[in-house]
């Protein structure tokens, strides 16, 4: 071996050795709020409305109706917002992608014809150079050692946005479903509380009917049919309120299929019954909930692209390493390829811009960055707790009003009935039965309302909750779910 090529040999093998990467490891900081004791535990508590169990990745099925696992299913087929998020992930994949390939092999190739005219001085001749048709080819090839981990660190920093895009996609899918839901529900409800107005609105008409006969029959005067009237067109004055709330639930799913209203499977317009579960509710554990909501893993893998960065700032101090070689021929047209126009070479190369202030400020930047994403990060997992304890929270107050409301029904419809009975005997008088009957309507509007909130409540919980994720493809509803 030529003694050049053994100290090239010898170099090499000295800067291979010196194989190092810049920047921190990333690791999760022991002191990072998703490590705290106090968030890792029951969410449950001592309420009897939930357990912790493990909250099922397709909740909707709870529920245990086919119109809504088909509405479901539909929306994550269709929905233009997952598409938007589907595509962000392709295009975060093809980044990384492109970030392995950067460094190692690169590979190029030259080829040219031209009608030239050298100068002469630039060959030491005083004379003209003849005009002659000059040809040349080449291969090239060079390999760029990383020795100081700076591709790697875009490697990591590329796959750590793969998997933040991945977490948008799975938050975006949660939020599909629950809007789905929510949208079906209010479909539901407004048709229900339409129903309970308008038997409301029955009774008051009844009660409007008695009243004229007995002014008829000269047990009564104009002030009380008056009044029952009034209290008839108060109750039927609330009916476009409900067809207004149907109609926005249908537009809002029309919306969230991307499909016509007329596309929408069958009887969805129609659903008069609130969707509910007839189980305690699931809602697992602090640990659990901070592992399965994507924003939380979102915020992670940010923190740890703000951690790769470090190092992809700290390689601009070292300078870029390559190993090359050429073959090729250049010359007259007619005589490329003869011995006298043959050309090769190979060697190595440093390329290295001096270190400046600005590329120190540059790692300070990134430092910087680094520990406002870790300050997020914190700030999303409190944030994921807060939300469940507060949706868990809401919903028990919105069980407990409900059913108080429904021991209240009770009462204002055997109050209503009593008083009826006594004004017919001439026990009671008319305002007192009137009053009755207004306690008892207005009490039922309250419970059908109370009723909707619960069924919002859980929804808000189960989407607080992180769940619905897991699955893109709705599976068939298991035989023991209760309606």
């Amino acid at each position: 071996m030529k003694p050049d090529v053994r100290l090239l040999a010898v170099g090499l093998g000295m800067l291979l050795s010196a194989c190092t990467v810049v920047g921190p490891d990333y690791k999760l900081p022991k002191d990072a709020a998703v490590n705290r004791p106090d968030l890792q535990g029951d969410l449950a508590g001592s309420s009897a409305n939930v357990v912790s169990a493990p909250v099922p990745a397709d909740w909707w099925r709870l529920y245990n109706d086919p119109k809504l696992d088909e509405l479901v299913h539909q929306a994550l087929v269709s929905s233009i917002d997952l598409r938007v998020a589907a595509a962000n992930l392709q295009r975060a994949r093809y980044q990384t992608n492109e970030a392995e390939a950067a460094g190692g092999f690169t590979n190029s190739a030259e080829a040219g014809v031209q009608r030239l005219q050298e100068a002469g001085q630039a060959y030491l001749l005083t004379e003209k150079v003849p005009v002659a048709n000059v040809g040349n080819g080449s291969l090239n090839t060079s390999y760029q050692f990383d020795l100081f981990g700076v591709l790697q660190r875009g490697i990591e920093a590329a796959e750590a946005s793969t998997d933040a895009a991945q977490a948008a996609v799975d938050t975006a899918r949660i939020t599909l479903v629950a809007d789905v839901v929510r949208s079906y529900t209010q479909i539901c409800a407004a048709n229900e509380e339409r129903n309970i107005a308008l038997h409301s609105l029955n009774l008051q008409q009844q009660s409007l009917s008695l009243t004229q006969r007995l002014r008829d029959a000269g047990r009564g005067d104009e002030t009380q049919v008056t009044r029952s009237q009034t209290q008839y067109k108060s109750l039927r004055a609330d009916l476009p309120r409900y067809e207004a709330a149907q109609k926005a639930g249908l537009y809002r799913l029309s919306m969230l299929l991307a499909k016509p209203l007329d596309q929408l499977p069958k009887g969805v317009a129609d659903c008069a019954e609130l969707p509910h579960i007839a189980q305690v509710m699931p809602v697992g554990d602090g640990a659990a909930l901070l592992k399965r909501r994507p924003d939380v893993r979102q915020a992670e893998r940010r923190l740890a692209v703000s951690s790769a960065a470090i190092g992809v700032a700290t390689g601009e101090l070292y300078p870029d390493i390559s190993i090359g070689a050429t073959v090729g021929t250049v010359g007259i047209l007619k005589e490329l390829g003869e011995p006298s126009t043959n050309r090769w070479g190979f060697g190595g190369m440093i390329n290295w811009t001096i270190p400046s202030n600005g590329a120190r400020a540059r790692i300070h930047m990134a430092e910087a960055s680094n520990q406002a994403a870790l300050a997020h990060f914190d700030g999303v997992v409190l944030n994921a707790i807060r939300e469940a304890q507060t949706g868990l929270s809401q919903y028990t107050s919105l069980l407990e009003r409900r059913d108080a409301l429904a021991d209240t029904e009770e009462s204002a419809k055997q109050a209503a009935d009593q008083t009826h009975r006594f004004f017919l005997a001439g026990r009671a008088s008319f305002l007192a039965d009137l009053q009755a009957t207004r306690t008892y309507t207005d009490v039922t509007a309250q419970l059908a309302a109370a009723n909707t909130q619960v069924a919002m409540g859980q929804i808000d919980l189960f989407l607080a909750l992180g769940g619905g994720w897991e699955n893109t493809q709705p599976r068939q509803a298991p035989a023991q779910a209760q309606k």
